[in-house]
């Protein structure tokens, strides 16, 4: 299984923005920019795995053909975020003309969210000083650790997660071109685990192929070290009708069964608690209550034996008195 192999990707990345899928909304924009042949200073901001990289490689396709690599510096800023970096190779390249009969270079920043604020602060002023030459394409996770004088420089795109039934759509279109047997109930559990990632989804179904070529429901769960809703639902159950010290017992299970840590557990509970018929709102509401102080302890080096051990006490509690 290839998929996520850097010459599987090339292949099957969209090489136009028209191609793009789950983004109608910002496909319509760049589409309006790459039939101009020209752009603003560019901020694509969303949570990964949700197309930002390859709108901005399509994006230069689209401008420059497949002669794009000529005029484009590619840059993962979590690697080189020091204000040195932005001085000496961002700035060399901005300053000097762009290759052949091009209008202008492009400067793709990936994750720029990780650059420090001297780096922005130096970037601020590149950007402003050769934006006749180069135009600067920056994609971030968290649009808000970008200092505000860049942000007014750039038209912002805010991208958002792939709905379950796009996920579903490329997962099945992956497992077809890799010849992997994938059931529906496997499918449908990708689609679960990815939370509209699209890369969180492909690597599940890699990963997944790589011990079995026929991808069960149960593999997925398993290598993907996440807990199926319906042993949540038994946990949650346990602490209803059983008490503590069974609940307990059945949290140790989940825990060594699907390896998970304590705040892996309390992130799945928390997705899977509201699909739960037996439970009231007032019981939810209290239940989440619950779960972010326990997240926030084990966040600040809580114990996890003993905060999970309070969270279950608490749930057991609650829930009978509903």
């Amino acid at each position: 299984m290839s998929a996520m192999d850097e010459l599987w990707v090339e292949k099957h990345r969209p090489r136009s923005v028209n191609e793009i899928k789950g983004q109608p909304s910002i496909v319509s924009r760049l589409r309006a920019y790459a039939d101009n042949g020209t752009f603003p200073h560019l901020m694509l901001a969303g949570p990964p795995g949700t197309g930002k990289t390859t709108a901005a490689m399509a994006l230069t396709r689209d401008i420059y053909g497949d002669e794009f690599r000529n005029n484009l510096l590619e840059m993962n800023a979590s690697d080189e975020r020091k204000l040195e970096s932005i001085r000496t190779k961002v700035k060399n390249f901005a300053r000097t003309s762009p290759y052949g009969n091009a209008p202008f270079k492009i400067i793709f920043l990936d994750e720029a969210d990780a650059l420090t604020n001297d780096a922005q602060g130096a970037l601020r002023r590149i950007m402003e000083q050769h934006a006749a030459t180069c135009r600067f394409i920056l994609s971030c996770n968290y649009s808000s650790k970008i200092i505000e004088p860049i942000q007014s420089r750039c038209a912002v795109f805010r991208f958002r997660p792939l709905a379950n039934d796009q996920v579903e759509t490329q997962i099945k279109f992956v497992a077809e071109s890799e010849e992997v047997e994938l059931d529906q109930d496997a499918c449908e559990a990708i689609v679960r685990v990815s939370l509209g990632d699209l890369r969180k989804a492909i690597t599940a179904l890699q990963v997944a192929a790589a011990v079995n070529k026929k991808v069960t429901r149960e593999l997925v769960y398993e290598t993907t070290a996440t807990a199926p809703p319906e042993v949540l639902h038994q946990y949650l159950l346990a602490c209803r009708e059983d008490g503590f010290h069974a609940a307990r017992r059945r949290l140790k299970e989940i825990l060594n069964n699907f390896g998970l840590a304590g705040t892996d557990f309390i992130n799945q509970l928390h997705r899977t608690l509201y699909d739960v018929d037996f439970l009231t709102e007032p019981a939810k509401l209290e239940l989440t209550r619950l779960m972010a102080e326990i997240d926030f302890r084990l966040v600040e080096g809580g114990g996890e034996q003993l905060q999970l051990d309070s969270l279950t006490a608490h749930i057991s509690t609650v829930l009978k008195n509903i």
